[in-house]
């Protein structure tokens, strides 16, 4: 498929501006261009054909399975987008009076006090823009708490297991904490003993998923609450994984006082690209004075914003939230309403049944019953066939399924991480376990053919090492070097441990 540069003609136009008879704008002679920028002309038709075959290659939620771990892909009801798109929400500006806007706020207080009762925790914010902003958020509440308390330059470590997600760290760094980190156990848990060693009157807090990223519910979690808080610390709950708890168990009542969101996640709010999502936080009572403001407040039968709190933190964004993401979290979450759980349920079900069907031709790390999702290594084909995880994801493609996360965890050797979610049919997980098992009697017969999958997609096997560390972002015209020139490191490199 030729780039639209390469199909540009000269003098082609897709469309035609008015010229208003207006002298031009007077632009200072050093920000002037010296020459007209080469953009590509096109006829309108030839523009349509390049995007709509662009969007044709796209690989999507709505067009095939997307069991990518830890990301929680499931179907986004098209009624959210009705929702959002009615006019009193579409077209509400974020500068309006607090008398025109009561509807939003409603909103707005609702969803607050609904995600509240699902963590189980009495105060939140919705404004952190994604979850890790609301992680970010967290840590700054951290910071402030123990500022009020005179206690902030005594604590200045955050404990974090092996198996947490990557902004977890970054957050850590960005808020100026040192990380501490902890080892996983035989079983998939938080080695307690290590814990133990590591928390004190310097720690200030525990960052952690549970279930955690190998898909396992942490079977110490009280003895890790009683560590924690015996030594004064706090308790923060990654969310990225609520999708596998929601109305069976909540986070406040395992002992964390901070809670993120990932409302794109759980509550499905289509996601990806960079965005839109969406990353409230929850606290208890004693967090609460330092959230961000505004917050939404409740007065009576009306509904403002309250700026009058002297302990916090400020603003984390611009305005309240990113307002969309609330309206089809609110609409998707009204949905199920009582029944929310069985979201939960039919989550960690199909993930189980997944499990059930692949564990026998590919290596368990840890024998355990799953919540939501599940880790599986490829160890045992790479050492008996020669054939990577990574070799393993782009062959699933030739079968028209997206590859799951791979390499990650880090702690699990050639790790496959999937999650199914709830949207999906038997049906389809069927379709994708014959997938992973078929290819899993290739790497045995033909491990050639899994060695230069995909075969059937648009683009076929990426030098990813290069494209990395000599970068492509632009088109040089004529002026284009010859990307052939340069060795390519060793292919294995491909295979990079990272998630």
């Amino acid at each position: 498929m030729k780039l639209l540069y390469e199909k540009s003609e000269a003098g082609r136009r897709a469309s035609s501006l008015p010229r208003p008879d207006l002298p031009p704008g007077e632009i200072p002679q050093e920000l002037r261009r010296e020459r007209p920028p080469r953009l590509p002309e096109v006829s309108e038709p030839e523009l349509v054909r390049h995007f709509t075959a662009l969007a044709d290659r796209t690989f999507g939620i709505d067009t095939g399975f997307y069991p990518l771990g830890s990301c929680t892909m499931k179907h986004n009801p098209r009624v959210n987008e009705r929702v959002v798109s009615l006019p009193g929400f579409r077209d509400l500006h974020p500068l309006q009076e607090e008398d025109g806007a009561q509807g939003a706020l409603e909103l707005m207080w609702r969803l607050q006090e609904i995600l509240a009762e699902i963590v189980g925790l009495p105060a939140v914010s919705l404004q952190p823009a994604a979850g890790s902003q609301g992680e970010l958020t967290g840590l700054l509440l951290m910071r402030a708490y123990f500022a009020d308390r005179g206690e902030d330059e005594q604590r200045r470590e955050i404990v974090i297991p092996d198996t947490a997600h990557g902004t977890n760290p970054a957050s850590v760094t960005m808020a100026g904490y040192t990380l501490v980190g902890v080892r996983t156990d035989a079983r998939g848990n938080v080695d307690l003993d290590e814990l133990r060693e590591k928390v004190g009157p310097q720690t200030a807090g525990l960052m952690l998923t549970n279930p955690s990223t190998l898909g396992l519910f942490d079977e110490g979690i009280e003895e890790i609450t009683r560590i924690f808080h015996e030594a004064g610390a706090l308790m923060y709950y990654d969310g990225a994984n609520l999708n596998a708890i929601c109305g069976i168990s909540r986070p406040g009542d395992m002992g964390f006082d901070i809670v993120h969101f990932n409302l794109h996640k759980t509550f499905s709010q289509p996601h990806g690209g960079g965005g839109p999502g969406g990353g409230p936080i929850a606290v208890r009572e004693r967090l609460e004075p330092f959230l961000p403001v505004p917050a939404v407040v409740r007065t009576g039968d009306d509904f403002k914003l309250d700026y009058d709190r002297p302990k916090t933190i400020g603003k984390v964004r611009g305005f309240c939230g990113p307002f969309g993401v609330f309206v089809r979290s609110y609409a998707y979450i009204r949905s199920y309403g009582p029944a929310l759980k069985e979201m939960s349920e039919v989550a960690v079900l199909n993930a189980n049944y997944l499990l059930a069907r692949l564990r026998g031709e590919y290596e368990l790390p840890f024998d355990r019953l799953c919540m939501h999702e599940f880790v599986l290594s490829g160890r045992n084909l790479k050492r008996q066939h020669g054939v990577t995880t990574l070799d393993v994801a782009k062959r699933l493609m030739d079968y028209r399924f997206h590859p799951p996360t791979i390499y990650f965890p880090l702690i699990v050797p050639e790790a496959l991480m999937i999650e199914p979610t709830e949207t999906e049919s038997k049906e389809t997980l069927d379709a994708f376990a014959e997938a992973m098992l078929s290819i899993a009697r290739e790497a045995a017969e033909q491990p050639e053919l899994l060695k230069e999958a995909p075969h059937v997609r648009p683009v076929k096997r990426l030098d990813e090492v290069r494209a990395a560390k000599h970068p492509v972002v632009r088109y040089r015209f004529e002026q284009h070097e010859d990307l052939g020139s340069r060795t390519s490191e060793p292919r294995q490199l491909e295979a990079q441990k990272g998630a």
